[in-house]
Parts: C-alpha cells; structure tokens; sequence
C-alpha cells in the first residue's frame, strides 16, 4: 500500500559514493574538498534533480565560507562571507560571521515548493556570493536576509534587518524556515550586559522577500533560549516561532504567550512535539537554568501555556533535557534531564538518577516506533526491562568520523526516506561526509518530511536539538487492551499522522478528507456502537455519518451521509495493537485508508482491502 517516493534518494546517493556494510545497515561517504573544520551540515534538492544534496560550512577559517555539494560529492559552489566574519565571538559577533555560539545565519529550504531547495543566508559588507558578484555597503555593521540559489550561490533578492538595535552594533542571528516564512531571531548586547532581542518574519514569492512583521522584545517577559522552533501551535493553518519561554502568532508577529509570568527563565533545552496520544494539540518541555525559585523542568500545553506539571530541586544548571517514547509499558512520551526519567503526560516516574539514557538527541534509529538516541557520536537503545542502556553503533570506529561541538552530528534527520534518521558526520580530515543509516527496511510510514513541523526543524540549528513531528510516533497509548468507548473523538492515521475531517463540507455524499491536527469540530465524531464490534461514526460538524457509498473497489472514496439502517454507515472495528485500531465497513469489505503518500491537506481519504499497512491504522484521541 505504501508507496514511497523518497525511497529513489537512497538509491541515488549510493551512485559515486564508496559503500560499505557493517551491524547489518548501509553506510556512505560523500567526498568534499579538503579544509578546515566543519560545524554544521543542511541537506536539499539544491538542483532539482531529485536527489538530496549537501551545504557544509567552514566557520573556523579565517573569513568564514559555506560549500554547495551535489549528492555524489559534485562541487557546486562557495559563498565567502568575507572581512565581516572574521570575528567569531559566539556573543558579540561580527555582522557576517555564521555558525558560532548558537548563531548559526544559515539554513536551506525549498521555500515555494518547486522541487528546488533556496539556500537563505544573513549578509552584511564584503560577502561574495557563488557566482562571484560581492555584496557592497559602507556600513559594515548593517545587515540584510538574502535568498541564494540553490544551484548557483547567487543572490536571488534580499531584504534588510531592521536597524532599531544598531547603535549596539551588529545581531546575532538565528533563523528557521518553512514554506509559510523564513523566521529571523537575533540578539546583541547592550552596553549594560542584557540583551536587546527582535524577532523578524519573511515571505518569498519565488522572485521577491519581504518583511511581513517584525517584534521587539523590550521590556517583555519573555524568556528566550538557544534554538528556536518554527511549528503552528494555535492551529490557524500559519507556522509560529517558538522560543524556551514563549510563542510569537506567526501571522502578525503578536505575543501568543509568555511561560515567563509562570516564573520560567531561561534554559539550554527545550521540545515541543505530541507527547501526549490522548491530549489534543502540542505539549512542551523544558529545563532551568539556575532558576533562583529551584524550578528543574517544566511540562506545558504548547497551545496557549498552561502549566501541566513542574519539577523543582537546588537551584542548578540543568544543560540538558529530552524527550521521546522510550518505554513501551507507558502511553505518550518520556522526559528526562538529569532527575530520572518520568512518563510526560502522566508525571510518572520511572527510573531515578542515573539509570537513564544520557539525554542528548532523540533518534528514530530503528523499526520499531520506540526512540533511540544519538550521544556523542554513540547511537543507544534505553532497555526499559532492565533500565540500562545499549549501544546500537559506534561511529568514530568508521572513517574516524567525528561530529559537531556538544556531542551534536553535523546534520541527522531523515532525508533518504524511510521515516527513520540518518546522521551526518565528517572523516577526520574533513575532506569526505560520512553518512550513517538505519539498518533493514522499514515501509511503517512514509518520510517524516511529509510532516511540516518535521521538516521545519530540520532548518533550524542553534544547540542543536531533537526534531519532533506534529504527531505521535510511539508504541504506548493503548486503551486498556479494549475498545474505545461511545464518545466524541477526533481520529488521527498512523501513516499521514492527519485527521479525519469533513472541511464543514457536509452535503450527502461529500468526500471526507484529511487535515492536520486542529480543534475544528470538522474533526469531532460521535462514536456509537451497534453491537459490541459494530460503530457508527457521525460528525459533529453537518451530523452526517462516515458512509462507504456501496464503493468496492480498491481506493474508492468513502462519504458521508444522512443517518440510515444501511450497512455502509457501520463500521467493524478490529484493535490493531499500540493504541490503534482499524475501521472495515460492513457492506463493502474495505477498511477506512488515506492511500498512497505525500498526504497534503485536504487528501481525501479512501478504502482499501484489509492488510498490514499502518495506513489503515486510526488512533481515537478525546478532544
């Protein structure tokens, strides 16, 4: 049933690079030239060509560079961010330096969706793009957001940062991407030693950037971090920028909410992913440092908040946090920091200090739908049977690759398809990329980069931290061992990680689509059963009922209509273990499917044969 598409990346990237096989997985390197050291990592379809292909920096040389690679290793071009880079404090640096401290200045994204990756870089005086022109102005501490392209380094068009903190000298810059903007946070100090903090949206046509809003941070209560997150938290179909201790409305650039009137400050770590099966919308979670109130962590409904649940001590700099499923015997994700590990959206907690996986970067490493890790150049499995930790891979044991500062690689994320992770890393020479893959094969979803908040994180850098999806991926959640019982429930798919939704279309026999996660009642059904196997499903919106219109033939269309005593409005209902469960319409054979992906919104949803396929999987999430 599933079809995958990005499975030709894999095959594509084994064409000119060396191959070799080791603990039963793929592994390749990517030869470059050879330099200095490399920090970070972005991958894109820079040409077109359908293959991913590599932007790696060189931030220790002495006027800092970017290098454009084509998948095999192809030499496309370099940008020299020139005189203006030269100075790398990870404070206070100069207004072209990229990719120190937690300013990293660039990332790569295919901002219109038009199967080419946009390489966006922050600029100032004496940068020299990759068809040679160099940006010229007399003020060397302005600067500007510049769109390049992909396959040439040339500058496409830019737009300047706002100047309202210019008098303190140039701002560090982090930025985050997705096709509805490019976000921009930046920072510098001010002569007292705090800090003046602006946050900057752009939109691209495909020919033009534009401003759309900036927002001043002043004297808000607004806590900030070392990365940020670029993820739609209120549901309005817009992405929001998130920072450690408040969200910015990505439409207009208004405070959403500020977690500092709740005594947050700042913190080196923080997530927001769906933690939570049975919870609507997104949670957060985050860890202190030197809170003077004692505060350690801290657990929040990501949609406006709210305080689930804090963890307080002796004041202490917590430095890292994670979270992930790592305990099958627990429904929703784990956090842990350096207080043990605890059931998030139940508080439970599981293990104390310090039988716990180091807590580094969550990793979707390996078949199952539990999550590994990434330490240091480690890759672990959290054994909760016994509470101890295995090593999965060694990675320095192979071209004596090495990673990134903070135990970080240079790039991981799944970008060959498999909805698993791969990781990237250098030889220690620095003249090859050498790439890590998952072992096996696994077709139990499609790529994760068919999810958006998946594919947004994989722009951002910072401190560098775990990536999330909007939804769940985990194996805890179940109902008991039983059936869910007659209630209101919005109906999320394993596969598509969407819900099932009518659009407040609800004429008889109008299509039912699918849709990311929101509050709509759109996505509201009353579940009612007929017999204790037998359900009828009715939305909430139009009142109409889930219908297999008599359809069956393989991929037909399902509809809706209004109540009846025909079969095609009932639905068998068969647990299909972890907390989902499969939906076979009586009259026509067929089980509820969304078909082969990409699943954009609005993909209408279809019946299939009854099989394997996690398409056909359905979890039933109290609203």
């Amino acid at each position: 049933m599933i079809k995958n598409k990005w499975r030709k990346y894999a095959l594509a990237l084994t064409a000119g690079a060396m191959l070799f096989n080791h603990e039963a997985k793929a592994d390749f390197t990517v030869p470059i030239r050879a330099g200095s050291t490399i920090h970070f990592v972005w991958v894109g379809d820079l040409n077109g060509d359908g293959n991913m292909d590599y932007v790696v920096d060189r931030p220790w040389d002495n006027q800092q560079k970017i290098e454009a690679y084509t998948h095999n290793g192809t030499s496309l071009w370099d940008v020299d961010f020139g005189p203006n880079s030269v100075n790398k404090d990870n404070i206070e640096p100069g207004s072209a330096t990229i990719d120190v401290g937690h300013w990293d200045g660039v990332t790569v994204s295919d901002l219109n969706n038009d199967g080419r990756a946009e390489v966006i870089i922050k600029m100032a005086n004496g940068v020299r793009f990759g068809d040679g022109t160099t940006w010229s102005n007399s003020d060397n501490n302005k600067q500007w957001i510049a769109v390049l392209e992909g396959s040439t380094g040339r500058m496409l068009n830019y737009s300047a940062i706002p100047t309202d903190y210019l008098s303190d000298g140039p701002m560090g810059c982090q930025i985050g991407a997705s096709p509805s903007g490019i976000f921009a946070s930046m920072k510098n100090r001010i002569g007292s030693g705090a800090f003046n903090m602006m946050v900057c949206r752009y939109t691209w046509s495909g020919s033009s950037l534009t401003m759309n809003w900036k927002w001043l941070r002043g004297s808000q209560n607004c806590p900030d971090g070392h990365q940020i997150r670029v993820c739609d938290v209120n549901g309005d179909g817009t992405d929001d920028l998130c920072h450690i201790g408040f969200v910015l409305n990505g439409s207009n650039g208004s405070l959403l909410y500020t977690l500092g009137t709740q005594g947050i400050i700042h913190g080196d770590r923080f997530h927001i992913a769906k933690m939570d099966p049975s919870r609507s919308g997104l949670q957060g979670w985050g860890v202190q440092q030197n809170n003077s109130s004692g505060l350690l962590e801290y657990y929040y409904d990501a949609g406006n908040g709210s305080s689930l649940w804090k963890h307080s001590g002796t004041v202490a700099d917590v430095g890292r946090g994670d979270v992930g499923d790592i305990d099958p015997r627990y429904a929703g994700y784990e956090a842990w920091s350096f207080s043990g590990i605890y059931n998030a959206p139940s508080n439970t907690k599981i293990t104390s200090e310090p039988t716990r996986p180091y807590p580094s970067l969550r990793l979707w490493w390996d078949t199952d739908d539990l999550s590994e890790s990434y330490n240091d150049g480690k890759i672990e499995k959290w054994n909760s049977t016994n509470s101890t930790v295995v090593r999965l891979v060694t990675t320095w044991n192979y071209e004596s690759a090495v990673g990134s500062d903070r135990g970080a690689p240079m790039f991981y994320g799944d970008y060959l398809g498999d909805w698993r992770e791969e990781v990237v890393l250098a030889n220690s020479s620095y003249n090859k990329l050498v790439i890590f893959t998952p072992p096996g094969t696994s077709n139990t979803r499609s790529t994760l980069r068919n999810d958006r908040y998946y594919k947004n994180c994989l722009t951002v850098k910072g401190y560098m931290q775990s990536h999330h999806t909007s939804f769940y991926i985990g194996v805890g959640g179940s109902s008991g061992g039983g059936l869910p019982p007659a209630g209101t429930y919005s109906l999320r798919n394993r596969s598509s990680g969407r819900m099932l939704d009518n659009l407040g279309v609800s004429t008889n026999g109008a299509p039912v689509n699918q849709w990311d996660d929101g509050s709509s009642n759109n996505q509201r059904w009353n579940l009612s059963y007929v017999s204790s196997t037998v359900v009828k499903l009715q939305c909430v919106t139009g009142s109409r009922y889930l219908d297999g219109m008599g359809r069956t033939a393989s991929g037909s269309l399902v509809g809706q209509w209004t109540s009846g005593s025909s079969n095609n409005q009932r639905w068998t209902i068969i647990d299909a273990g972890s907390g989902y469960f499969k939906l076979k319409n009586v009259a026509t054979g067929l089980c509820l499917d969304v078909g082969a992906s990409p699943w954009p919104n609005g993909d209408l949803v279809e019946q299939w044969p009854d099989g394997s396929s996690q398409n056909q999987h359905w979890q039933f999430v109290t609203p």
